[in-house]
């Protein structure tokens, strides 16, 4: 039997076996928030302009300016995990969507369903408009409707060349000739899902998904969005971090130092310097050195580089916009519960696939294919360590926005409260006054969830207490408890490395590896992730 087929077959059982009867509050269902969940991939911390950024988002800062900013929510590090934290509430290794010693990535047990499982209870309708990348497919999931890459849709290898959208009775409003650019089609059928909402269930509350492959390499725009940001970069990625830093510091959302370029350290699967300059050409910077070493011909390509992402992030925001005025038009804006996050940091990988590399087309076109590389994702990841991949707070954390102008009255206000992507799910059930069940039909118990409702926080920093936070990807660990963390990488021989220690209160940064020097914390922090870890094959198996 395939493994589409066994999924099939297991999620056919998943109402059957699990007692979904979660309770809905008194209120009724016309009074119930709508929910629209945004993401971005591979959006560095610091990228927009409310976090610090100097890339042109008017659209979230607008968001931001009537609603919430966390500064300390955190992602998995990687893609397919923290989607499956965000639509299910667990951890990624508690419901087999990554590998750990003992866990082998696989399909999610019965007792894991997504979020619309849950919110068709409340009387939700679900709809997902593009990237999916978790096990099974979104109607499997429960939405309604869908759309992106796990149909051929689209592909995050292509921004460009991609099949026009076409879902049942919804087709992508493209005239003939007119180019196809996968973050205009995501709104397209976002926009289309929330006016035959509108139409067909006008008293019904909507669950919208809608997660974008923007800025995810390759890095492909639209010329005249590139050309906006023509020469802000020439400057170089060492001005722009200590730019962005400052204004950070400004705003509040960070009170550490700027960490230090780590020139030495990229993913292991990298293309070599030789590879990368014999493929691409003489621009390509394979590490994160200086700015001022880098000669006029990479200073000039990589400058170009950056403009393309941030030309990707700016016509997100654009299609945001157009999302945001659709519900305006609805009227549904005012009890619209909005969340936006990244998956991950920004991203140093640097290799070609999907329809491979032209180096004589015009950089960010189709026939392109260019990543952002660590000199870049270093400034996107502002002021934080690493990348993509690591559990460092470069790699971890994500910008996370909250909006809701009939539930958060604190509008503009900064909250400090460690996050999670686990917590995304809960935060949703208990603005729709559902709870979650805690047993399956035949009685067992439901292992329980480690997100928890940021509900709390929306109303008063502080208000939100997680005894601890857990990571783990491809041998990279941390684990959070308080203000203490211990984070270890992945060694060169392919194991864990040692733990280090840092106190996040006064550096956030992770530049003073305090393990030395307090070795009863790190035990005492190293014990309680292997004790999370353990639970979690306990649930698994039992």
């Amino acid at each position: 039997m395939s493994t589409r087929r066994e999924f099939m077959k297991s999620t056919a059982g998943i109402l059957a076996s699990y007692a979904l009867t979660a309770a809905a509050s008194e209120a009724p269902v016309k009074d119930k928030p709508n929910i629209l969940l945004i993401m971005a991939d591979d959006m560095g911390y610091s990228d927009a302009e409310c976090y610090g950024g100097e890339v042109r988002t008017p659209n979230l800062s607008a968001l931001a300016d009537n609603g919430l900013r966390f500064t300390q929510h955190y992602s998995s590090g990687r893609c397919w995990p923290s989607r499956a934290c965000l639509l299910t509430g667990y951890y990624a290794q508690h419901i087999r969507r990554d590998s750990l010693p003992g866990i082998k990535k696989g399909k999610r047990p019965s007792w894991a369903p997504t979020a619309p499982h849950f919110l068709k209870h409340g009387g939700y309708k679900s709809y997902h408009s593009g990237k999916w990348h978790i096990d099974g497919s979104p109607e499997e999931g429960g939405f309604d409707r869908t759309w992106g890459n796990h149909n051929n849709g689209c592909d995050w290898d292509r921004f460009f060349d991609s099949k026009q959208w076409q879902e049942g009775d919804l087709k992508a409003p493209v005239e003939k000739g007119e180019k196809y650019y996968s973050t205009t089609a995501i709104a397209d059928h976002a926009i289309a899902c929330l006016k035959l909402h509108k139409k067909n269930n006008p008293d019904k509350p909507f669950f919208q998904y809608m997660a974008f492959y923007s800025p995810h390499f390759p890095l492909q725009a639209i010329q005249k969005d590139i050309e906006s940001y023509h020469g802000v970069y020439r400057k170089g990625w060492d001005a722009i971090r200590h730019e962005r830093w400052e204004r950070m510091k400004e705003m509040g959302i960070v009170n550490c130092g700027l960490s230090e370029r780590e020139a030495n350290i990229l993913p292991h699967w990298n293309m070599s310097e030789k590879g990368l300059k014999q493929k691409i050409g003489e621009g390509e910077a394979p590490y994160a050195v200086a700015w001022n070493r880098l000669t006029e011909t990479q200073k000039e390509f990589q400058a170009k580089k950056m403009a393309i992402h941030a030309a990707m992030i700016t016509r997100m925001d654009i299609e945001i916009g157009r999302v945001v005025r659709q519900l305006k038009k609805m009227g549904v804006y005012e009890n619209t519960l909005i969340l936006f996050a990244s998956d991950n940091g920004a991203s140093a990988e640097q290799f070609i696939r999907g329809d491979g590399h032209n180096p004589d087309a015009p950089l960010g076109s189709a026939e392109s294919y260019l990543c952002l590389g660590p000199g870049w994702s270093t400034a996107a990841n502002t002021p934080f360590r690493l990348h993509k991949h690591w559990n460092h707070e470069g790699g971890i954390s994500s910008p996370l926005i909250a909006h809701w102008p009939k539930g958060i009255k604190d509008s503009g206000e900064l909250r400090h409260d460690p996050s999670h992507f686990i917590d995304i799910l809960p935060t949703c059930m208990d603005a729709a006054g559902l709870e979650f069940p805690d047993k399956t039909k035949d009685g067992k118990a439901v292992p329980k969830r480690s997100g928890k409702s940021l509900l709390a926080s929306f109303r008063e920093d502080g208000a939100l207490k997680h005894k601890c936070l857990w990571w783990a990807h491809a041998n990279n660990r941390a684990f959070r408890k308080g203000d203490w963390k211990i984070s270890a990488r992945r060694a060169s021989n392919g194991n864990t490395g040692p733990w280090e220690l840092y106190n996040l209160k006064f550096d956030r940064c992770e530049m003073n590896n305090l393990a030395s020097k307090y070795p009863e914390k790190v035990n005492e922090l190293a014990s309680k992730w292997h004790e999370m870890a353990e639970g979690f094959k306990r649930d698994l198996n039992s």
